[in-house]
C-alpha cells in the first residue's frame, strides 16, 4: 500500500505521517517513512537546492524538474521495492505537490508536469492521499511560528492561495483517491479520522 500525504505549509502532514507511521509500527506492519522531495541522500541533496533562499533566481521549469528529478529517485531507491516487497510506504508529499505548486502556483502546464511526472514515476499513483486542507494565512504563520521560512515558503501569498485551488482541483476530480480532511481540526482528532481511514482499507 503506498500513502501519501499532501497539503499547504503548516497543514500538519509531517505531524500526522509520523503518528501513523508509529501508529502501523506498532501493529507490526512492514512500513517505511520517506518524504518527497529527499528520501535518499541524492534525492535530499536536491531538496537543499530547491529548498535553499539564496537561489531565489531559479527558473519555474528548474524548480519543477529539480522536484520530479528527485522523486525518480525516490521511486526507484525507496518506493518501488517496499512496495515490491509487499510493504507500506508513508511518503510525506509525491506527485501532486508538483501540479499544486509548480503547476497551479508557477502557471505550468499540469498536463506537461503529468506527462514527465509519469515518466519519471513509472506511472506510479498513490493508493490514497491525506489531502490536509488548511487556509494559506493560517497554515504560513503556523510555520512561521515553528522556524525560518525556505525559499517556496517565502513566496507571497497569492501564490500560496493558487497553490490551494490546485488542491481543491485535484481533490475534487479525484474523490477516490484523496481524501480531504480539515488540517485546523485537534492534533488527536485528525488521527483518529485518519486511522479510521486506514483500517477501513486493510480490512
Amino acid at each position: 500500500m503506498f500513502i501519501t500525504f499532501e497539503g499547504q505549509e503548516g497543514a500538519g502532514k509531517s505531524t500526522q505521517i509520523a503518528l501513523l507511521y508509529n501508529y502501523l509500527l506498532a501493529r507490526d506492519a512492514n512500513v517505511v517513512l520517506t518524504r518527497d522531495p529527499g528520501g535518499t541522500e541524492i534525492a535530499e541533496k536536491i531538496r537543499e537546492i530547491v529548498k535553499d533562499v539564496q537561489n531565489a533566481a531559479m527558473s519555474k521549469r528548474a524548480e519543477a524538474l529539480l522536484y520530479i528529478a528527485a522523486r525518480a529517485q525516490l521511486v526507484e531507491e525507496v518506493i518501488m521495492p517496499q512496495l515490491t516487497g509487499g510493504g507500506i510506504v508513508l511518503c510525506d508529499r509525491f506527485a501532486d505537490s508538483t501540479m499544486a505548486y509548480q503547476g497551479f502556483g508557477n502557471g505550468l502546464d499540469v498536463d506537461d508536469l503529468g506527462t514527465i511526472g509519469s515518466f519519471a514515476t513509472s506511472g506510479l499513483v498513490p493508493d490514497i492521499t491525506f489531502y490536509l486542507r488548511i487556509d494559506a494565512k493560517e497554515g504560513l504563520a503556523r510555520k512561521l511560528a515553528q522556524d525560518k521560512l525556505d525559499r517556496i515558503e517565502q513566496k507571497d501569498i497569492s501564490y500560496h492561495m493558487d497553490v490551494g485551488l490546485g488542491y481543491e482541483y485535484l481533490a475534487k476530480t479525484q474523490p477516490r483517491r484523496i481524501i480531504v480532511i480539515d488540517g485546523a481540526l485537534p492534533q488527536d482528532e485528525v488521527h483518529q479520522l485518519i486511522t479510521k481511514h486506514i483500517e477501513n482499507l486493510m480490512n
